[in-house]
């Protein structure tokens, strides 16, 4: 009898020592994420002025705008930075959506913000949307070409450090309760919404979907591989402007580790012409020696 209570008693002890060094790697390991979260987002003032200014450039490029200045950007608080233009600007704000994106994550910036779309004049709210992973991303009124204006892009960088030491204590109940339900928790993990399902970019007569790797013209969809995908987001984002061979090579291949000649960029640029064929307007031209220009007349 004093043999079976002793084993019970020692199975008890073992079970408790158990879930008290799970919830001591619990801490440890949330204190570590934390401060890499920080590191992580450690991010200089220059550098941001400097990316908000690429997606000013980007957005007056594809107005087909090549000669107006992007005014010094400006840092309206300690998290939301003001894009501003020299003249009127035509946007879609699809093509926002899509060139914010790509910048912030291209430039490791943080991809929790809100951005803001002001009339210069009367300070009223023109576009606006927001992308959360924690309540999900608001995308309103896409697809409306915003006529020609004097407009203030602003973004908001969402504080997304919530961690901190009452969290941490909040763990050791929380450790106890993962030992026994650690299975069910495995299965409720949050799904994240992608915000390129809602968005596309707009290129001449079609809708570029780049997540989905879609063209859509008319009522045709045609799809893409993903190096026609990585070439199209490369000339959408660089239009009326020569691109090197080599870049090419490097962006579609290289940077997967995979060795490539120039005659892989000829032939895939081939097959993304005859997808752009539906409109006259649409051109990837040659350019002898160096690359190619990507033209929307």
């Amino acid at each position: 009898m004093r043999s079976k209570r002793w084993l019970l008693h020692y199975f008890v002890h073992m079970k408790t020592f158990y879930l008290v060094g799970f919830c001591i790697l619990l801490v440890i390991g949330f204190s570590s994420a934390i401060t890499s979260i920080k590191q992580e987002k450690a991010v200089s003032d220059a550098h941001i002025e400097i990316v908000l200014r690429e997606i000013g450039h980007k957005l007056l490029l594809h107005a087909k705008d090549s000669v107006s200045r992007v005014l010094p950007v400006q840092r309206l608080n300690d998290n939301t930075y003001q894009i501003s233009f020299q003249n009127n600007l035509v946007f879609i704000p699809d093509t926002l959506i899509c060139l914010v994106q790509t910048a912030l994550e291209k430039y490791h910036l943080p991809m929790e913000y809100m951005v803001n779309v002001k009339d210069c004049q009367q300070k009223q709210t023109i576009f606006a949307y927001e992308i959360n992973k924690t309540t999900g991303n608001l995308l309103p009124c896409t697809g409306r070409k915003q006529q020609a204006g004097c407009y203030l892009i602003q973004i908001s960088f969402l504080e997304t450090d919530y961690f901190n030491f009452y969290y941490l204590f909040l763990l050791i109940p929380l450790g106890f309760l993962a030992f026994y339900i650690s299975g069910r928790l495995k299965q409720k993990q949050l799904k994240t919404p992608l915000i390129h399902d809602y968005a596309f970019l707009q290129l001449g007569g079609y809708m570029f979907y780049a997540d989905k790797q879609l063209l859509s013209f008319d009522n045709k969809t045609i799809s893409l591989s993903v190096n026609e995908t990585k070439a199209l987001k490369i000339f959408a984002a660089n239009p009326n402007q020569i691109i090197e061979r080599e870049m090419l090579m490097k962006e579609i291949w290289e940077n997967e580790g995979i060795m490539v000649i120039s005659r892989n960029v000829d032939v895939l640029v081939s097959k993304l012409r005859k997808k752009l064929i539906d409109d006259n307007a649409i051109k990837i031209i040659n350019i002898h020696g160096r690359g190619y220009k990507f033209v929307i007349d």
